[in-house]
C-alpha cells in the first residue's frame, strides 16, 4: 500500500471535509428537512436538505424523536430504517454555525440543540425495534451519532467517515466519548485528535458499520428489508448478511491502517496529550530525518510525499499526525483525550450527560466561535486559539469543563 494511499493531510482537503460537515447555516423551510414514512413492515426517516448534505437541525432531531417513539410502540412496525436524500451524505454533522451564532447571542439554541440531540443518540440505542442506518456518503458528527448507536450500520463504497470537531475548538462528542475508546486499540482516540477519514470499507473494518454492501445494491437492499413479513431481528441480520457475503468492491482490500496499528497504538497509548506528541516527535527525531535526508531520495507526487522504504514511511507518518495535531485548539484536545478515557468506563447515557457539559462549556468559551469563524465564516483557515499552547491549558481550565450543571444536567 503506497503512502499517498493512506496519509493526505494537505490544508485545501482537509478544509473541504470541515466545511463539509460544518458549513451548513443557510436557512431552509422546516417542512420537508426530514420525511418520515410507513413502508412495508418499516418506518423509514429521510434526512431531505441534499443542498446541505442533510446536515442535522433541531426541528429534524423535533421530528425524528417523537417518531422513533412511535414507531417503537407501534406493533405493525417491525424495524426502522434511516437514510439520507440526494446520494452525496447520509448527514455530514450538525448545523454549527447556527448554534455558534445563537451561543453568542445568548439564546437558548446551543442548550436545545444538544441537549435533544443527545436524547436522541440515547433514545437510538435504547430502541426496541431493529434499528437499520444505510451510512452511504459522508457520515460526519451529528450523522455518526443518528448511525452509530444502532443496531445495524451498513457502509458502501462512498461511504466516507471522520470526527473533525478539535479543528473548530469542539470535541468528537454524539456518544464519541463512548464508542471511539471501544474501537480496537488506541484507533478511537487517532480518529478523535487527528480527523482522520475513513472510507468505503474502512468504515466497516474499523468497527463503525456493522455491514457492507456495494452501493448499486443498497436500494435492493432496502426493499427486501421492507417486503419482510413481522422479521425478527435476527430475520433482518440475515438479509444484511447476505449482502454483504455478496459484495464485491474492495473485498480483498485490507484495512488502511492496518500495517500503521502496531505504531497508532502505541503513539496513542500515553494518558496526556503532550505525551503523545512527545511520542510522535520522538519517532520523527532530528536523527530520523537526517539520515532520511542523506539517504533515501524523496518523490514528490502533488502534495503528497512517498518513501520508498516502510521505516520512514513511519518517521514521515509520524510528523504528519503531528503536524495535523499542532493545529487544533489545544483546549479541545485536552477535553478529547480526557473524554476518550473517561467514557471507556462510563455507560452511553452517563457519556451523553459528560458530553452535555462538555458542549456547554464550549459554546461558552473562546475556541468553539474562532474555529467557526476561521473555517466557516472568514474561511481564513488560521484559528487563533485561547490558550494557544497546550501548557496553558490548566487542570483547573480542564476541570471547569466537566463540572456538573445541577438542575441544568442532561437527564434521561
Amino acid at each position: 500500500m503506497g503512502l499517498r494511499q493512506v496519509w493526505r493531510f494537505n490544508s485545501f482537503r482537509r478544509t473541504n471535509v470541515i466545511l463539509q460537515h460544518l458549513g451548513m447555516s443557510k436557512h431552509t423551510d422546516a417542512a420537508g428537512e426530514v420525511l418520515l414514512e410507513r413502508r412495508g413492515c418499516a418506518g423509514v426517516i429521510t434526512l431531505n436538505r441534499p443542498k446541505f448534505l442533510n446536515a442535522l437541525n433541531l426541528n429534524m432531531i423535533r421530528h425524528i424523536y417523537p417518531q422513533l417513539k412511535n414507531w417503537e410502540q407501534d406493533p405493525e412496525t417491525f424495524l426502522i430504517i434511516i437514510k439520507g436524500a440526494g446520494g452525496k451524505a447520509f448527514c455530514a454533522g450538525g448545523d454549527i454555525r447556527v448554534i455558534s451564532e445563537g451561543g453568542k447571542a445568548n439564546q437558548k439554541i446551543a442548550q436545545d440543540f444538544f441537549r435533544e440531540e443527545y436524547m436522541l443518540n440515547n433514545a437510538i440505542d435504547c430502541c426496541r425495534k431493529p434499528y437499520v442506518a444505510l451510512i452511504h456518503g459522508i457520515t460526519m458528527g451529528g450523522g455518526v451519532g443518528l448511525s452509530v448507536h444502532g443496531q445495524f450500520r451498513v457502509a458502501t463504497e462512498k461511504s466516507l467517515f471522520a470526527m473533525p470537531e478539535t479543528a473548530i475548538g469542539l470535541f468528537p462528542d454524539v456518544g464519541g466519548g463512548y464508542f471511539l475508546p471501544r474501537l480496537q486499540g488506541k484507533l478511537g482516540y487517532f480518529l478523535a485528535l487527528t480527523g482522520f477519514r475513513l472510507k468505503g470499507r474502512d468504515v466497516y473494518a474499523a468497527g463503525i458499520a456493522t455491514h457492507f454492501v456495494d452501493s448499486e445494491k443498497l436500494d435492493m437492499l432496502e426493499e427486501d428489508l421492507l417486503a419482510l413479513k413481522s422479521p425478527s431481528k435476527e430475520n433482518i441480520a440475515d438479509v444484511l448478511d447476505a449482502y454483504h457475503t455478496k459484495s464485491k468492491i474492495d473485498q480483498d482490500k485490507s484495512f488502511i491502517l492496518e500495517e500503521h496499528m502496531d505504531k497508532i497504538n502505541s503513539w496513542f497509548s500515553a494518558n496526556t496529550v503532550e505525551q503523545i506528541i512527545e511520542n510522535l516527535q520522538q519517532d520523527g527525531s532530528s536523527f530520523a530525518l537526517e539520515q532520511l535526508k542523506l539517504f533515501f531520495s524523496i518523490v514528490t507526487i502533488g502534495r503528497t510525499v512517498i518513501f520508498p522504504d516502510l521505516l520512514y514511511v513511519v518517521i514521515y507518518l509520524s510528523l504528519s499526525i503531528y503536524k495535523v495535531i499542532n493545529k487544533m485548539s489545544p483546549t479541545s484536545l485536552k477535553i478529547t483525550v480526557r473524554q476518550l478515557m473517561e467514557g471507556s468506563s462510563k455507560t452511553l447515557q452517563e457519556v451523553l450527560t459528560m458530553e452535555y457539559r462538555l458542549s456547554q462549556a464550549c459554546v461558552g468559551g473562546h475556541d468553539f466561535h474562532e474555529g467557526v469563524r476561521a473555517v466557516l465564516i472568514d474561511k481564513d483557515q488560521s484559528p487563533k486559539w485561547k490558550p494557544a499552547d497546550l501548557k496553558e491549558v490548566t487542570d483547573e481550565d480542564l476541570n471547569n469543563y466537566f463540572k456538573p450543571l445541577g438542575s441544568n444536567d442532561l437527564k434521561f
